[in-house]
């Protein structure tokens, strides 16, 4: 995983400087306006930490207050950006504490070979989530290109099989750039703890994370190629039409479908599921184009009649191996669409 973003920044500006004081002072304003240019990138990293847009929002919210509120502590000494880091990262480890790691189907057990109907959602399942592109920061495009393989669903997915401890000190390291000695003042602990859990951690990221990354697949391929692969994997959806869904998909492609609990590996039983479910038992579908965790994906709704209007279902995230599709990952729930903008229905 590459370095995306350093620990330190340019000289503080002479109006941060003077927003610093004022903020310190209590104006609330100042203080938002030295955050605001942080906030999507803090948002980004609560993602990583805690695998859920809707937790990041309030990891966010918390350690922002909890910055706000004890700016006084803030010396100076390092950036404020990294102190925020700092801040963030400690408000996720306590979430952590109290609500576990997030989860996909595949955690819970073997795959199945044959499509399982009126699969129910578990009650004692917290899920793992899409995560907009929209929500990362600007930036060039090598930053773009980062940024987005630090929340590529795989990284994300393999990052909560780790302890608070060994999650936080890879993202400071290996995606913000902080070295073991900040990271050990950050985290209150020995700089030999951290190489420890550094090494830790990644040797399971490594086991769990396929290469290469979706960004180096992505950057192989013409986006007018991507844009048709996505063109033609809702196309089949709509008409269900197995055979073209098929011609899509790798030997070894996936299918799950979260917070459902049943999967599928292979292309033999992902084309049994296919047909037997999504191409014809669900009714009528219409798709939008996204991206989510720097991949395509898309947005698909559902045909309601009572309510005459196609209506959100699912956020289905795609992952390329070369020209085809090997894993499909359909983020149920019309309480995914609110953080890509989306419309709750298509008339």
């Amino acid at each position: 995983m590459s370095e995306v973003f350093s620990a330190t920044t340019a000289d503080t500006s002479a109006e941060d400087a003077e927003d610093l004081v004022r903020a310190r002072a209590g104006d609330d304003a100042a203080f938002n306006r030295l955050v605001e240019p942080l906030r999507r990138e803090l948002h980004a990293h609560c993602y990583r930490m805690l695998g859920s847009t809707h937790d990041a929002d309030d990891a966010l919210q918390d350690a922002l207050l909890r910055a706000w509120r004890g700016l006084a502590r803030f010396e100076g000494r390092g950036s404020l950006r990294s102190w925020l880091y700092t801040v963030a990262t400690h408000t996720c480890l306590d979430t952590i504490e109290s609500r576990g790691r997030r989860a996909l189907p595949m955690d819970l057990g073997p795959s199945s070979d044959r499509a399982v109907l009126g699969d129910a959602p578990p009650a004692d399942v917290a899920w793992l989530g899409p995560y907009p592109d929209a929500a990362l920061g600007a930036g060039g495009p090598a930053a773009r290109y980062e940024q987005r393989e630090a929340v590529e669903l795989a990284f994300v997915a393999a990052l909560q099989h780790l302890p608070g401890n060994q999650r936080a000190a890879l993202l400071l390291f290996e995606v913000l750039g902080f070295s073991a000695a900040e990271i050990a003042t950050t985290m209150n602990t020995s700089t030999t703890s951290v190489n420890s859990a550094l090494a830790r951690a990644r040797k399971i990221v490594a086991e769990k994370v396929p290469a290469p990354t979706q960004q180096r697949t992505l950057r192989q391929i013409d986006d007018a190629r991507v844009r048709e692969i996505v063109a033609g994997y809702s196309t089949a959806l709509e008409r269900g039409d197995a055979d073209a869904l098929v011609a899509l998909l790798t030997e070894d492609v996936t299918w799950s479908m979260p917070p459902l609990p049943h999967w599928y590996h292979g292309l033999e039983a992902v084309a049994d599921f296919a047909r037997r479910i999504p191409l014809t038992a669900c009714g009528s579908w219409r798709h939008l184009p996204v991206t989510a965790n720097g991949q395509p994906a898309v947005a698909c709704y559902l045909r309601n009649d009572g309510a005459g209007a196609h209506l959100a279902w699912s956020i289905n995230v795609l992952t390329l191996r070369g020209e085809h599709i090997r894993e499909v990952t359909s983020f149920i729930g019309a309480e995914h669409f609110t953080p890509f903008g989306l419309p709750a229905s298509l008339p």
